[in-house]
């Protein structure tokens, strides 16, 4: 299989595409204007000491100082202990603790907040893809949402080979079925990305940032080491020297992969990216069979219901069913790539009264699922014929990214007919004029409103008119949507 990630850099906003075979299965998007601070590890001074607080300021070079609580101060001897012999009495007084003029090696666990500086701790972490690496610690834990014990053995073991005096690792949820050579890839990056810190530490002689979390452009190519990626193709000629020297020192077997692309045509153009992206933003995915499929992605889950189409078939009905079921297998599983869809997913296959074809339509399934590094469990049929499964939230699913709730029919996906709001018009007009008193009303409405009202509703307002006696004008407002309407009273 031959696969590459296409890089597109703008000022604002930077795009990554993983292309397999020709086909775009997977986009990445990350914007300038939400990269925050958390992850970043800086040398801050201690500028002020609150006791009654137990808290302390310190200043790490941002416009507001940063806020330092006593429980986020890991001392050096809890610091080399075991996550379960650190217990809440362990935290002592802040005075102890810090004092004005210190120098801190300190990480930002929250962003700043309107008025309030960024929040601090001194239990420095780094992630990547499969591990977290934290200094100064000396044992490796699992993450307690891997459940099988011979997979959790598996992973300490691997993890344990890699360490060292310079730090221990947490295994995340991500790691579990990864291979030794994915762990061990990770645990190097880390250990010389610590080491990197540690030389900036050394050199530094003020408040200052030691070490920026990754940018997209970075983390996808930490992540991707090991792959089979064949090249990285970037249009920015400053990302890409970038990248070349992040590569040389962290990831050298990435270095030859990557590839400048000066190309006039912009590189998303190569694989039809762009349209691909906009189509995975509709709810229908056609089928090359002629089927097709319905993805609705709600805040409770996500529902794929497969039909058949225009595919008639060959031979008989069960076999066409069959047949686009399969189809449908692979398409499923790109989407929920390409969007990121992660959750409960429930699967609505066209029914097959053939045990065999849903034995051998779930094996097509995890077939397909097999290459998506997120975590999925297929829970098989259920007694109501639906395929139910689980995918990992990673991040946020394309859809939220790239868009926003609807301010006409905020998110319902419907708007009242025309029909219904001339029916609320006349009510609330009722209701006005019992409730008030009133010579006369005038009607902002929508112009497709008006038109109902003033042709095939035309004889109920001018019945209204006769039963409370009173004059009604419509008055035609543009800018209002089909459900808006305001009754004035004159």
């Amino acid at each position: 299989m031959s696969a590459e990630l296409l890089i597109n850099v703008t000022p604002s906003e930077t795009r990554v595409a993983l292309i397999e075979n020709g086909v775009l299965q997977e986009v990445h998007i990350e914007r300038q204007a939400k990269h925050g601070l958390v992850g970043n590890i800086y040398m801050g001074k201690v500028s002020r000491v609150l006791p009654g607080m137990q808290a302390a300021f310190v200043d790490i070079g941002l416009d507001k100082a940063a806020f330092l609580h006593a429980s986020d101060i890991i001392s050096s001897e809890l610091q080399i202990a075991e996550p379960e012999s650190v217990k809440p009495a362990a935290v002592k007084d802040i005075r102890l603790l810090v004092h004005e003029g210190q120098y801190l090696l300190v990480q930002v666990v929250k962003d700043p907040l309107g008025t309030k500086g960024a929040r601090l701790t001194t239990d420095i972490t780094l992630p990547s893809r499969h591990l977290v690496f934290m200094p100064g610690s000396s044992h490796v834990g699992v993450s307690q949402r891997i459940d099988s014990e011979a997979e959790r053995q598996r992973l300490k073991d691997i993890v344990s080979a890699c360490l060292d005096e310079s730090g221990g690792y947490i295994v995340r949820t991500a790691a579990e079925g990864a291979g030794e050579d994915e762990l061990v890839q990770d645990a190097q990056f880390l250990k010389k990305l610590w080491a990197k810190v540690q030389k900036r530490k050394k050199n530094a002689r003020k408040e200052t940032m030691l070490y920026e979390e990754l940018t997209l452009a970075y983390r996808i190519l930490r992540d991707f080491v090991g792959s089979d990626l064949e090249r990285v193709r970037v249009d920015s000629k400053l990302t890409f020297q970038q990248l070349l020297s992040f590569t040389e020192e962290f990831v050298p077997q990435m270095t030859d992969k990557l590839e400048y692309y000066p190309g006039e045509r912009p590189v998303f153009d190569l694989f039809d990216v762009e349209n691909e992206i906009q189509r995975a933003l509709e709810r229908k995915v056609m089928l090359k069979s002629g089927g097709y499929l319905m993805i609705d992605q709600t805040e409770a889950m996500t529902t794929i219901d497969v039909n058949t189409g225009a595919f008639v078939g060959h031979r008989n009905l069960e076999e066409t069913i069959f047949n686009t079921n399969i189809e449908a297998t692979q398409a499923i599983a790109r989407q929920l790539r390409l969007r990121n869809l992660g959750g409960i997913i429930i699967i609505d296959f066209i029914d097959m009264q053939s045990e065999e074809h849903q034995k051998r339509v779930l094996h097509s399934l995890e077939v397909a699922l097999g290459r998506d590094k997120t975590k999925t469990n297929i829970h098989g049929f259920s007694a109501l014929g639906l395929v139910e499964m689980t995918r990992k939230r990673t991040r946020e699913s394309l859809e939220h990214v790239l868009c926003g709730e609807c301010p006409v029919c905020k998110g319902r996906g419907s708007l009242k007919t025309v029909e219904t709001v001339c029916f609320e018009i006349l009510r609330e007009i009722v209701r006005v004029n019992r409730a008030y008193v009133a010579d006369k009303f005038m009607v902002y409405v929508s112009p497709s409103v008006r038109d109902m009202l003033t042709n095939d509703e035309f004889h109920s307002l001018a019945e209204l008119e006769v039963f409370i006696g009173k004059q009604i004008s419509l008055v035609t407002e543009p800018a209002y949507s089909q459900e808006q309407f305001d009754v004035v009273m004159m």
